[in-house]
């Protein structure tokens, strides 16, 4: 405990500072913010910092994924770097004045290492109120990361728990003057039908937002193969939808799909069930891994 009591030992001005300002895993660019995207659990994390994978402005009290990678002064750590990859993070979460959240133990998530060009923890924890919340790891010498949660009225995104909104996707049979409707190298084969008529069919429904060849940080493209891997293995049991962020190859107007349902990050899988009622959204980044734990949770494996 000792690291996490000394990593909350900082002042409000700090705290918020480092929150909202440095390390955070979203960046600008055109009318859009785009994600960022062997070891052991003995590896030496003296100097490792946390680095969020996850957009921070829509983050709303309940059960939270929050996916970290970590980094060095020399960046962030890739499959490739000489510094070894943990199999195991421990997390502890408290608020800003170091109390803890009701867990007495370290919260322990395995890593993923992906065809993603960095591996990543995704940490799962459900914070019940609005507020700042710090994120450390345990053998860390580094004041971690924070995160504010925020009332569900601040936040425009399809949330957990409600009704997916039906809209016209782009499909094989009407662009809807997107142009192309897919940029994966060939085309995916999801743009079918449309959400709105995938949510009429009453099965689970998953849909991606994301743009294979201009994602910022790489993590769409492998995001798209991941689904289709589940795909593959899954059959008709799901509906899975993909739309594409920009209207075309310019990649500085977005799509409908995107100003509909508020976007401002990339990648983005919105999962439901056979209501159409949003169960996951995993942002940011994701393997096939998580997608499969994520239909389980529906029944479906």
């Amino acid at each position: 405990m000792e690291n996490v009591l000394r990593a909350v030992d900082l002042s409000r001005r700090r705290f918020l500072a480092r929150g909202l300002g440095a390390g955070a895993a979203t960046f600008l660019v055109p009318h859009i913010l785009a994600a960022c995207g062997g070891g052991s659990s003995t590896v030496d994390l003296a100097g490792i910092n946390l680095v969020k994978r996850f957009p921070g402005d829509i983050l709303v009290p309940g059960r939270l994924r929050l996916p970290f990678s970590l980094a060095t002064s020399s960046g962030v750590l890739t499959v490739d770097s000489t510094t070894s990859v943990p199999d195991v993070l421990s997390f502890f979460v408290t608020d800003i004045d170091g109390n803890g959240i009701g867990l007495d133990d370290p919260l322990v998530v395995p890593s993923h290492v992906t065809s993603m060009p960095q591996p990543y923890w995704p940490l799962e924890v459900t914070i019940e109120k609005t507020g700042l919340y710090l994120v450390s790891i345990v053998g860390s010498n580094q004041p971690g990361a924070s995160i504010q949660l925020v009332e569900r009225s601040e936040v425009g995104v399809p949330l957990v728990g409600d009704s997916l909104p039906p809209i016209d996707t782009p499909t094989t049979g009407n662009s809807r003057d997107v142009d192309p409707i897919c940029t994966r190298e060939p085309a995916c084969p999801l743009h079918d039908v449309t959400l709105r008529e995938a949510l009429s069919l009453g099965k689970p429904v998953a849909y991606l937002l994301g743009t294979p060849a201009y994602c910022q940080t790489g993590t769409c493209s492998p995001a798209l193969d991941a689904i289709l891997d589940v795909r593959e293995k899954v059959g008709d049991a799901v509906t899975f939808i993909h739309a594409e962020i920009y209207t075309d190859r310019t990649a500085t107007t977005p799509a409908k799909a995107v100003t509909d349902y508020d976007m401002t990050y990339e990648p983005a899988l919105f999962v439901t069930d056979a209501r159409g009622i949003l169960t996951d959204r995993l942002d940011a980044i994701f393997d096939a891994k998580e997608v499969r734990a994520v239909l389980a949770r529906n029944g479906i494996s």
